[in-house]
C-alpha cells in the first residue's frame, strides 16, 4: 500500500479463491489493498509460474510473504526470478526471518513483538502486557522496514546493475524500533519493567488522564518548559517544576493531575489548551479522528468509493501520492493498470 500510494505500479498476485487470513472482508473495505491491482494466479502450475516469471522480467522488485523455502519450492526463489532480471530487487517478509529455530514456524504481530523485547515494555506497571494493534511488528516491523529495504536496494540497483535479497524479519524490525529503550537501559536510564518508566505511563507529565465525561486527554509535557505550561494552565500549584523528574514525587503528582482534569469535560480541556506548548491532544476514537479541525485542514484522512480512509504518508512537493484506486477497483481500471506492464488483451482476459 505504501509504494502503491506513492505512486509505484504494483501488482499483487493472490491464489484462486484468494487468502485465507481467517477474516472476511469486503473487498471494498480490504483498504489494504487500495492503489493496485489483484491478479489470480495458480503458482503450483507450470502456466502460474511462468506468468510471474515474465512479470519479473519487466519489474524492478518483487516482495514474497510465504514461510522460508516456499518460493524455492514453486521454483519462483530468488535464483529463478534474478536469473530472467539481473537488477530485480527480491524482498521477503516474514515473521521469524529466513533463519534461526524459529524460522518455519506460524505467528503472529504479537509473538513476534513478544521475543523482541517490545511486547514486555508495554503497558501498566501491574498489569500484563498491552497488545499495541498490529502496528510493532507487522505493519512497523515488518511493512515499513520491507518498504525502506526495498526502496535502498533500488537505489543501489541504480548503481550497480545487480539486483538483491532483502530479508525484512517482523522481529528484527520490532528489535530495531527499540533501540532508544536498550540504550537507555544499557546506561541505567530504564527499569527492566512495564510502567515505571518517562515514556511508558509511569510519568505525570506522559500519560493519559480521563476527563469529567469519561473520556480521555493526552499529556506529553516531557521538556522542563512545556511542563511549566502544564502546570500554569491546570493551575496547579503544590508541583514545584524542578521536581517533574524527581520519581519518589511521580505518584502524588499523578493523583494530584487526575483530580484537576476529573472537573472539566474533554473539550473544555481541549479549549483550554488550545495555543498552548503543553504537549496536550484529545485522545480520539476512529470515528472522531477524521473530523479533527488539524486532520482535516490536512486532508489526513480521505474518502474513496465512499470509505473513510487514512491519506497517503509521507507527503512530495513535486510527486504528490494519491490512492490510484479503490480496493475495489473496477475491470476496467484493473486492466489498465495490467496494460502498463505490456500485458496483452489476451493475457489479462486469462488472469
Amino acid at each position: 500500500m505504501l509504494l502503491a500510494d506513492m505512486g509505484a505500479s504494483v501488482i499483487r498476485i493472490d491464489r484462486p479463491g484468494g487468502a485465507d487470513t481467517g477474516v472476511s472482508l469486503p473487498q471494498k473495505f480490504n483498504l489494504m489493498n487500495r492503489s493496485r491491482s489483484t491478479i489470480r494466479l495458480d503458482l503450483k502450475s507450470t502456466h502460474g509460474v511462468a506468468k510471474v516469471l515474465r512479470l519479473c522480467a519487466h519489474a524492478d522488485a518483487l516482495f514474497e510473504g510465504f514461510r522460508p523455502g516456499i518460493m524455492e519450492r514453486l521454483g519462483l526463489g530468488p535464483e529463478e526470478c534474478m536469473a530472467v532480471n539481473a537488477r530485480l530487487v527480491y524482498g521477503r517478509v516474514t515473521g521469524w526471518g529466513q533463519q534461526g529455530s524459529l524460522a518455519t514456524a506460524a505467528g503472529h504481530d504479537g509473538n513476534f513483538a513478544a521475543i523482541s523485547g517490545a511486547l514486555s515494555a508495554i503497558g501498566a506497571k501491574d498489569g500484563p502486557p498491552v497488545v499495541p494493534l498490529n502496528l510493532v511488528a507487522d505493519f512497523g516491523g515488518g511493512g515499513a522496514y520491507l518498504a525502506i529495504g526495498l526502496l535502498a536496494a533500488l537505489l543501489e540497483a541504480q548503481r550497480s546493475g545487480q539486483g538483491q535479497v532483502v530479508d525484512a524479519a517482523m522481529v528484527d524490525g520490532a528489535a530495531s524500533q527499540m533501540t532508544l529503550f536498550y540504550g537507555l537501559h544499557a546506561a541505567g536510564m530504564w527499569k527492566d519493567e512495564r510502567g515505571s518508566n518517562f515514556l511508558d505511563g509511569a510519568a505525570p507529565f506522559y500519560r493519559p488522564y480521563r476527563t469529567q465525561d469519561d473520556k480521555y486527554i493526552m499529556i506529553c509535557a516531557i521538556e522542563p518548559r512545556f511542563f511549566a505550561e502544564l502546570l500554569q494552565v491546570t493551575g496547579v500549584q503544590d508541583i514545584v517544576p524542578f521536581e517533574q523528574f524527581n520519581e519518589a514525587k511521580w505518584t502524588a503528582h499523578i493523583r494530584t493531575f487526575e483530580e484537576v482534569f476529573a472537573t472539566k469535560s474533554r473539550q473544555q480541556w481541549t479549549d483550554a489548551f488550545a495555543g498552548t506548548d503543553a504537549c496536550y491532544a484529545p485522545v480520539l476514537s476512529l470515528a472522531e479522528a477524521p473530523s479533527h479541525p488539524h486532520n482535516k485542514e490536512r486532508d489526513t484522512f480521505v474518502e474513496i468509493d465512499g470509505v473513510v480512509q487514512p491519506a497517503p504518508a509521507p507527503r512530495f512537493s513535486r510527486t504528490p501520492s494519491a490512492v490510484r484506486c479503490s480496493a475495489g477497483a473496477s475491470q476496467n481500471e484493473l486492466r489498465d493498470m495490467l496494460s502498463d506492464w505490456g500485458l496483452s488483451d489476451a493475457d489479462i482476459d486469462a488472469i
